[in-house]
């Protein structure tokens, strides 16, 4: 198979694989960052040799098998990818970096740092964290949140800023904390210009809704 027969037949794993899950990690979401990943690609391709091929596959495959959906376990998303790679015949260096993406994309914690090197890891990252902002992004919150049974909100329950990946996992803390303790945080940690861009905007989208919510919630609109 060449890239292109490979890429689109990954695509069609995953939305048979996906299809009508719930909680905000559909086909949907890997099909937008897919999306984003290729439109930041472009952008960013005046100032940097972007392999595409190890971009497409890692933005369809970079949530192939969530840790949250895995008992914690952080390699579970590269072994899936691992797996479903191999049986392409898809060159050993390749599915390293693949790997590797998937291993570091997630976020996990408000003060863990990110360990993505290679533009490709980057840019996935970007297009993966801007598809937890704006409208789709507090949809996909809200979403994620009823399905693991968390309360909408609790004025008592204070947000917390993880220091450590098992601290973030543990954390049962109300929907609306996630906004604080993840959400409102992600445009400072973009790799890339125009992934900064786009969060400007998607991150003033939340903070709009955020004043809503409030306003409703004291009664005041």
């Amino acid at each position: 198979m060449n890239h292109t027969e490979i890429i689109d037949k990954t695509h069609q794993f995953l939305e048979e694989k996906f299809d009508n899950e719930s909680t905000g990690h559909d086909y949907w979401h890997m099909f937008r960052v897919w999306q984003l990943a290729k439109h930041i690609a472009a952008k960013e391709s005046e100032h940097h040799k972007i392999d595409m091929f190890t971009l497409e596959l890692a933005a369809l495959l970079h949530d192939v098998a969530d840790w949250k959906f895995h008992g914690g376990d952080l390699e579970a998303g590269p072994q899936a990818a691992r797996q479903w790679l191999g049986s392409l015949d898809i060159d050993e260096a390749i599915i390293v970096h693949i790997e590797e993406i998937i291993r570091n994309v997630s976020f996990k914690g408000a003060r863990v740092a990110n360990k993505l090197k290679t533009i490709e890891g980057q840019i996935v990252y970007d297009a993966d964290k801007l598809d937890s902002l704006g409208a789709i992004g507090i949809a996909r919150t809200f979403a994620y949140g009823g399905a693991t049974g968390r309360q909408l909100y609790d004025p008592a329950v204070k947000p917390e800023l993880h220091d450590n990946f098992e601290a973030y996992k543990n954390s049962q803390g109300p929907t609306i904390n996630h906004f604080y303790e993840k959400l409102l945080l992600l445009k400072d940690k973009m790799y890339t210009n125009t992934g900064k861009q786009i969060a400007l905007h998607r991150h003033k989208v939340m903070e709009s809704y955020l004043e809503e919510f409030y306003a409703e919630w004291n009664g005041k609109h």
